[in-house]
């Protein structure tokens, strides 16, 4: 299903559990612009947060701010969130998630 004209086309994730540093806003007046968007309380919260922090603080705070941003608007995401509510999710053993970072640390 496509987006109509008027409504943004969902993303394409390079992988769920993370936000590529490509991926979601790039600039602080997107990331403010998408914030609005989500919740415009995030916003408010964002903007205190930024202004509070230090220099070497900032880059953390906005990649809060992105994962916030990807986790509330990611069909993916929302979709496993339902399910664990539900009680329809399967819980996967520790061990696969283990193996899985083992894969991917040994990829890159």
């Amino acid at each position: 299903m496509s987006a109509l004209p008027h409504e943004t086309p969902p993303r394409a994730y390079a992988d769920p559990y993370r936000v590529e540093e490509w991926e979601g806003p790039q600039t602080l007046a997107a990331l403010r612009a998408e914030l609005a968007v989500v919740d415009p309380a995030e916003l408010v919260a964002f903007n205190a947060r930024l202004d509070a922090a230090r220099f070497t603080e900032q880059a953390a705070v906005i990649s809060d701010a992105r994962r916030l941003i990807a986790l509330r608007t990611r069909p993916e995401v929302l979709a496993a969130i339902a399910a664990s509510l539900a009680g329809t999710s399967e819980a996967a053993p520790v061990e696969e998630l283990y193996a899985h970072l083992e894969s991917r640390g040994a990829a890159e």
